[in-house]
């Protein structure tokens, strides 16, 4: 991870111009972060026009976590540039939340105007089976952090008291319904990780209004949205959140899980990129 700046909007300015220069494509127009087991979507979305280590970029560590990629990858699909992410950082692996929501800043510094979030996440609603994609329609940031604390944006960049009554796009959303008229919505809690939820734990979010539980996506929502970017959120059940059933959770098995819904993702992606 190569720094040169304690500036993160600075940072991710860099980021974006050695993207540009070892890709040879000068602006994308949207983004994608991978979340765990996603990964192979990577190889489905379109013509692919360069790879780049995530790691040979400023600011960005190497993904650390079973099932991300050490990856940026440049696709066209159709006449979009479009800027897969195949790994992200998190909290739970040491990393301060400049660094977990770089990515995303990097996006927004390369030109995208749309970010596609996605994850791996437990679900609390019992009628939604293992390997159901579900947009998110809201969230409950329980990470204990926020990339809008600290030293406030400064330059011409918007203060640092974001609006996020819609933190997740209904307009991207509806676009989502075109390729999958059967994709329900959810509100997503973002926890910091580590460890999976506790039964309590899960029953407290769920009184609180959650329907999927995870470690990721929440804090990059907020940078996105300060920076006026779109945003939407796709979450995969790749498990039964923590005492909703009778089995334990395991990271294999999300990873498993998340496998088996490749196809459908992928196509649910390309449909979605099509249609943008």
């Amino acid at each position: 991870m190569n720094t040169t700046t304690t500036d993160p909007y600075q940072l991710a300015a860099q980021a974006a111009a050695e993207l540009a220069q070892r890709t040879g494509v000068e602006r994308h127009d949207v983004a994608i972060v991978l979340g765990s087991g996603w990964a192979e979507a990577a190889d489905g979305l379109g013509n692919i026009v360069a790879d780049v280590a995530l790691a040979d970029l400023p600011g960005f560590p190497a993904p650390t976590v079973l099932g991300h990629r050490n990856l940026a990858r440049s696709v066209a699909v159709g006449n979009k540039a479009v800027l897969v992410l195949g790994g992200r950082a998190h909290l739970y692996e040491g990393h301060p939340v400049t660094t977990v929501v770089h990515g995303v800043r990097t996006a927004i510094a390369a030109g995208c105007q749309t970010i596609i979030l996605t994850n791996a996440a437990g679900g609390l609603n019992p009628a939604w089976p293992v390997g159901q994609p579900v947009l998110l329609s809201d969230q409950l940031n329980l990470t204990g952090d926020s990339p809008m604390a600290g030293p406030a944006p400064s330059g011409d960049l918007p203060i640092r008291f974001v609006d996020l009554t819609e933190a997740y796009s209904k307009r991207l959303r509806d676009l989502a319904r075109q390729v999958d008229n059967t994709l329900p919505e959810g509100v997503y809690a973002g926890l910091l990780g580590g460890a999976f939820e506790t039964p309590a734990e899960v029953r407290m979010i769920g009184n609180w209004g959650a329907d999927l539980v995870g470690m990721s996506t929440v804090l990059e929502t907020i940078a996105a949205r300060h920076l006026g970017v779109e945003v939407l959120g796709i979450s995969l059940v790749t498990n039964a959140a923590a005492g909703t059933s009778d089995e334990l959770v395991d990271h294999e098995d999300v990873l498993h899980a998340a496998a088996e819904a490749g196809p459908r993702i992928v196509a649910l992606l390309r449909g979605v990129l099509e249609l943008l």
